[in-house]
């Protein structure tokens, strides 16, 4: 493998605090020759290339397959038929963008799947990588505890990774949830543990994106996004303290193992 021509970075995190421009001129200095091209949100793009008289069928088409892949109830894998509501619920969405979604999960390999269905056919070769950005959460079946857990990244075609499940996916201090069991004020404890987490409007986003989008480019250029290595910036964190380590504290962003690769891998003739 070789690293891809064409980066395809979609902004629909409706967050100042992600400074996508920023991202981009990190992965030029990490990429050389890779073309970085920054987009609207992933299904805004999508919409606005289609001719009008193909907009309207397109958008309810979407969002019938959006509600299809909510998931309900955390621990059932079956799908129900959605409520004309809920239909009408991501129809609004689609059709105003700089609404935010609360409080819905969707299941995330088949998010991925629905929008990998719609990247144009003229970008589908390996050259081109296209990693969305979103303020959607979405989670995936654990096998293990029967149950869906939020997740802050899906990697596929395109990679997926979401604001809002790096604040509620990685799990924060187990004091914090011991002392919310005791009846402790949440408001009072985001200050008290402030630091220690990620929160929403979180000043320190656009630099721990930086890693997961590292994790996205690696997936695309080997199939692997992780690390084992705590101190690498591919390490898979669970927990929030994990998550703030590896992408903010380390002497060097890549273990010597992944420098090694990603040199490999830009040294590979074109």
């Amino acid at each position: 493998m070789k690293p891809p021509c064409f980066i395809y970075l979609y902004d629909a995190a409706k967050t100042d605090k992600l400074e996508v421009g920023k991202i981009a001129n990190y992965l030029k200095r990490k990429l050389g020759k890779a073309r970085l091209i920054i987009r609207d949100d992933f299904l805004v793009h999508h919409l606005s290339r289609l001719p009008s008289s193909r907009k309207e069928e397109r958008v309810d088409f979407l969002a019938r397959k959006l509600a299809d892949i909510r998931i309900r109830q955390i621990n059932e894998r079956e799908f129900s038929k959605p409520l004309p509501a809920e239909v009408e619920y991501e129809k609004r969405n689609l059709l105003n963008p700089e609404s935010k979604a609360f409080g819905i999960l969707y299941e995330g390999f088949k998010l991925a799947a629905l929008l990998g269905r719609l990247v144009p056919k003229g970008e589908l070769s390996l050259e081109c990588c296209h990693i969305a950005f979103t303020n959607q959460l979405f989670g995936t079946w654990d096998q293990n505890n029967h149950r869906y857990h939020a997740r802050v990244s899906i990697y596929s075609f395109p990679s997926l990774i979401s604001t809002v499940g790096l604040v509620e996916a990685p799990a924060k201090p187990k004091e914090f949830y011991l002392r919310r069991q005791l009846g402790s004020d949440a408001i009072v404890l985001k200050e008290e543990f402030k630091g220690r987490f990620i929160d929403y409007e979180d000043p320190r986003l656009t630099e721990v994106m930086k890693g997961y989008l590292l994790q996205a480019l690696f997936f695309h250029m080997t199939g692997d996004p992780f690390c084992k290595d705590e101190n690498c910036r591919l390490y898979n964190a669970h927990w929030q303290e994990e998550v703030i380590h590896a992408q903010l504290e380390t002497p060097h962003e890549l273990c010597k193992s992944h420098q090694a690769i990603l040199h490999s891998l830009l040294s590979f003739p074109p």
